[in-house]
């Protein structure tokens, strides 16, 4: 059986299902005896009801979508300015000494805590958003592909020399497929955080638009549980789909070494 079939196989493993259901059907039961508050705690059917209406409503499409444009736009802006950062500091030692520094001092502030500055400046709109979106998915691309240029062979660069390789050459026909593994685990992050970074604005920078952050808001808002819980579930769909996808993208690109 080849690799790809054998991960293929663990992916769709049924035992993976064996915990989600094991608890749905812990929180049914909870719920049928009262262990829990049944004015908070919504049963499991209870929260499919609340699922089916949400689906049915003309608000879920436009939010879910308006997400995802927010998540992509500033994931694809990030994901340029980190792999372009990365190329340039692993090729200059002059600009890594330079940026370098700041760059590890200003990751060590938490991504949320700019967030006031970024209302303040940008106000509450989708671009104060994006920016932040692409704030957190710029570093975990930028450390893998300043790591990936940095761990080419110097042997190899020296030969691309010798073969009077333009800057232009060196870059694209050297050193991103060279280091094509280490900045497709980046963009993998970067993708997780871009996400991450989505929901979390539309939490903190809430405008009551749309997106899937408000309608956990609005849950939250009615003292609607079941809302709170339907929105944290496709939260969650959602984010385990964009990694899969991501994945899958990673599988293809990087085939040529299963060969």
């Amino acid at each position: 059986m080849s690799t790809a079939a054998k991960s293929g196989a663990r992916r769709f493993d049924p035992r993976a299902f064996v915990l989600p259901l094991a608890f749905l059907a812990l929180w049914e039961i909870a719920y049928l005896n009262a262990w829990v508050d049944l004015r908070l705690i919504p049963s499991p059917f209870g929260v499919l009801e609340t699922a089916w209406s949400s689906l049915a409503s003309e608000d879920f499409l436009p939010g879910l979508w308006a997400s995802l444009y927010r998540d992509l736009a500033g994931f694809a802006i990030g994901s340029l300015f980190g792999v372009a950062s990365g190329v340039a500091l692993g090729l200059s030692r002059r600009l890594d000494a330079t940026f370098n520094p700041t760059l590890n001092a200003l990751k060590q502030i938490s991504l949320f805590a700019w967030l006031p500055l970024i209302s303040t400046w940008f106000g509450y709109d989708d671009g104060a958003k994006i920016l932040f979106i692409a704030a957190s998915s710029f570093y975990p691309v930028a450390v893998n592909t300043f790591e990936g240029v940095r761990g080419i062979a110097r042997n190899h660069i020296e030969v691309a020399r010798v073969f009077r390789f333009s800057k232009a050459q060196l870059i694209f026909r050297l050193l991103l497929p060279a280091a094509a593994p280490k900045i497709l685990v980046g963009l993998q992050l970067g993708l997780v955080f871009a996400w991450l970074a989505t929901i979390g604005s539309e939490f903190l920078l809430a405008n009551w638009g749309s997106g899937l952050g408000n309608l956990i808001i609005h849950g939250r808002e009615a003292l609607d549980v079941g809302l709170v819980i339907w929105g944290l579930i496709v939260v969650g769909i959602v984010g385990a789909l964009l990694n899969y996808l991501a994945q899958r993208v990673e599988n293809h690109l990087l085939r040529w070494r299963r060969a």
